[in-house]
């Protein structure tokens, strides 16, 4: 009888956030999962690793399921790492990452707790996808990303992924008979114009709220952006090599000795 894939899942909201739960009630129908996920919140950590205070797994028991699960004290990177160096006894078939309570599509990747877990697994080789549903309500329907996150997975678990490339879901906040399929994807090239809410504590000190508004500034109908908003699923292939390889040219060029 053949063996089942191994399924590593994480997120960055949380082990008992309904994202994450909803994602393992799905893998659980695909392969023997195991969860090393945080024990309290990790929004926007990016890749951030702990280096300067100790970690903490412990065994948890949640919710029915055949799942293994572990909560970690660190972030959604260091879950990956721990979850490799010191949980499994193979190596995974799959990470995956989420599901998010809200959008990880355009600009928001390089903040991403969640698809820093997954990029974190890419690094070590391992297929790799980060989930997200735009919707950041707790108690948000997670019904239809479930059906596409399994047909996502089996497709990657079928035809595998190039060496360091990852894919970033995002769900539009429909349901299911609303979503018009799954599309293939750029990043939309956009950002967040950022404002901070100076206040005045009691103590007459000054503290901040981070604001803002999101501002896409690409129109064209390739991207994640307008996948989105057109009612797709959009499926964006990230890569965690930086290098802007087509500038190397042209950086030869320069004189760097005088």
């Amino acid at each position: 009888m053949p063996k089942k894939p191994l399924i590593l899942v994480t997120n960055d909201d949380g082990i008992t956030a309904p994202g994450i739960r909803a994602l393992i009630q799905t893998m659980n129908t695909i392969g023997d999962v195991v969860v090393v996920a945080p024990d309290s919140p990790q929004s926007g950590m990016g890749h951030a690793i702990t280096l300067d205070s100790t970690l903490y797994l412990e065994r948890v028991y949640i919710d029915e399921g055949k799942q293994i699960e572990y909560n970690c004290s660190g972030t959604p990177a260091d879950c990956v790492k721990l979850a490799i160096s010191e949980i499994l006894d193979r190596r995974p078939d799959l990470c995956v990452s989420g599901i998010n309570h809200g959008s990880n599509s355009s600009i928001n990747v390089i903040y991403s707790g969640t698809m820093s877990a997954a990029l974190e697994a890419g690094i070590e080789g391992i297929p790799s996808i980060g989930f997200s549903l735009l919707d950041y309500n707790w108690n948000a329907n997670f019904e239809a990303a479930q059906y596409f996150a399994k047909t996502i997975v089996q497709n990657v678990l079928k035809n595998g992924l190039a060496s360091g490339v990852v894919l970033n879901v995002n769900f539009p906040k429909l349901e299911q008979k609303d979503i018009k399929g799954v599309r293939i994807c750029r990043q939309a090239k956009a950002n967040w114009v950022e404002e901070f809410d100076k206040r005045i504590s009691p103590q007459g000190k000054a503290y901040y709220w981070l604001t803002g508004k999101f501002v896409n500034l690409d129109h064209g109908e390739d991207t994640d952006e307008w996948a989105l908003d057109n009612g797709y699923v959009s499926i964006v292939p990230v890569q965690f090599d930086l290098t802007a390889h087509y500038c190397i040219q042209n950086l030869n060029t320069w004189n760097f000795n005088d």
